[in-house]
């Protein structure tokens, strides 16, 4: 991967640039007037894909795949209406509440992880932990940068810590009971494929299949509920000990294990 900025940056741009190439253990590359697509064809390091910085937005570009930058997608609706006073069929099965302890262990965008900072406010705490160093680094620069235009919103997004880590090692690292909430959202076992948003995440995210190993130290390390975001129609839930939440419209679907059942 090679690091370059937007068309004729900013100094203070360019330091920047340099600053996250140095991060990510990658080359920088001055842009000049080269094209993305001339970078990557002129550059081998750039087969793994172009970090391009600019002043208030990272976007991650590799080869045909959709760029990838931070957006609050659909948690940003999610958000509105929590504000106008609805519910959230995630926060009905996390049972999140103000001051709160959440560990996302599959961040992605953080979507979820912003909806769930949001339910604990600022008396709580959500780590949003990531596999991929290329998407922990988009979202946590875009967590501190990205302006909704909500006052809630922001708060919201800046409260969130950002948390690069495989999350079967970050859950081994945890005492026991150390956290409210463990939630999970691998990448679905049957893909959401009209889910646009989330089609720049496949050429980056780390897609593993969750273990039962990883459930049962989220089961050591929760105090309240265990979570896991699926497919509807995903086996994932029985595999794995998850109860089913209440059904909805949506293809998503949320199992729970009430960690106070645990024998």
């Amino acid at each position: 991967m090679i690091v370059t900025t937007i068309e004729k940056p900013s100094a203070e741009t360019i330091v920047r640039a340099k600053r996250l190439a140095e991060e990510l253990g990658s080359r920088y590359v001055g842009r000049r007037r080269e094209t993305i697509r001339g970078l990557e064809r002129a550059k081998p390091e750039a087969a793994d894909g172009v970090l391009v910085v600019g002043p208030n937005e990272l976007r991650f570009v590799s080869g045909e795949s959709p760029p990838l930058f931070f957006h609050p997608s659909m948690a940003l609706v999610r958000l509105k209406r929590l504000l106008e006073g609805d519910t959230d069929s995630l926060l009905r099965a996390a049972q999140a509440v103000p001051g709160d302890v959440v560990l996302d262990c599959t961040a992605g965008l953080a979507s979820d992880a912003l909806v769930l900072s949001y339910a604990v406010g600022a008396s709580g705490r959500v780590l949003a932990l990531e596999a991929s160093r290329v998407l922990h680094t988009v979202v946590r620069e875009g967590l501190r940068q990205y302006d909704s235009g909500i006052p809630e919103v922001n708060e919201a997004m800046r409260r969130i810590e950002p948390v690069h880590g495989e999350h079967l090692s970050y859950l081994r690292s945890l005492p026991d009971r150390s956290v409210d909430i463990v939630f999970f959202d691998p990448m679905f076992s049957k893909p959401v494929m009209e889910s646009a948003s989330l089609l720049p995440l496949r050429s980056v995210a780390h897609d593993e299949r969750l273990t039962e190993e990883a459930v049962a130290e989220a089961r050591r390390v929760a105090r309240k509920r265990v979570v896991l975001k699926e497919h509807r129609d995903s086996k994932e839930f029985g595999r794995l000990g998850f109860a089913r939440s209440r059904r909805t419209a949506s293809s998503v679907a949320y199992g729970v294990i009430e960690v106070n059942d645990v024998k």
